[in-house]
């Protein structure tokens, strides 16, 4: 089963995950700031564990996936150092404990390490595609946020899901799809917890 057909089978758990009143607040603006900057400090944590899962998950994948892992491993460093500068320019203090949702999400990731290479390729692949449809639903952006919303969607990013995709769907060993629903729907779960965090 193409990874695809998840968003269709699990379409409520999907909107879940990609749509909430903190997204929408970004887009009309009414989100305050201060609740903006809790979830990047948070996100800049998860950030860190996802490096981390992605990292080992690239020491087992098979030849063909790890091209798009490793641009992955590289883009996340990047977009670290990106956490990094927009956190001093903000004031913000990336080293503020984790919340437990946040905990939560890392706690999966680590999980995920003991699941077979198909399975977590599939969960990559839907936290990095919820990111970029629930960032897609806040376009354009109220202007506080808009810098922001256009850095969570650009082609390229875009491009990087589609080779996860790809990705996945080539790394299946059978059409059953069990295991894959199942973390498809963890990660929806964790991905809406994410959105109810900062308040």
């Amino acid at each position: 089963m193409p990874v695809a057909e998840l968003l269709v089978r699990h379409a409520d758990a999907w909107t879940r995950a990609t749509r909430s009143p903190f997204l929408d607040a970004v887009r009309d603006g009414s989100l305050p700031p201060a609740v903006f900057d809790t979830w990047l400090v948070q996100d800049a944590h998860f950030l860190g564990d996802l490096l981390r899962f992605q990292a080992r998950l690239l020491a087992r994948a098979p030849r063909p996936a790890q091209a798009v892992l490793a641009g992955g491993c590289v883009a996340l460093v990047g977009e670290l150092d990106w956490f990094g500068r927009v956190a001093a320019a903000r004031g913000l203090d990336l080293d503020a404990p984790q919340l437990p949702a946040t905990i939560a999400y890392g706690d999966l990731l680590y999980r995920l390490d003991a699941a077979d290479v198909g399975t977590a390729l599939v969960a990559l692949w839907a936290v990095e595609r919820a990111y970029l449809d629930a960032w897609s639903a806040a376009r354009p952006g109220a202007e506080l946020y808009r810098p922001f919303v256009e850095h969570w969607t650009t082609p390229a990013f875009a491009a990087y899901v589609a080779g996860l995709e790809a990705a996945a769907d080539g790394a299946a060993v059978d059409d059953a799809g069990a295991d894959d629903a199942a973390v498809f729907l963890e990660v929806a779960e964790a991905e809406a917890a994410f959105w109810e965090m900062p308040r």
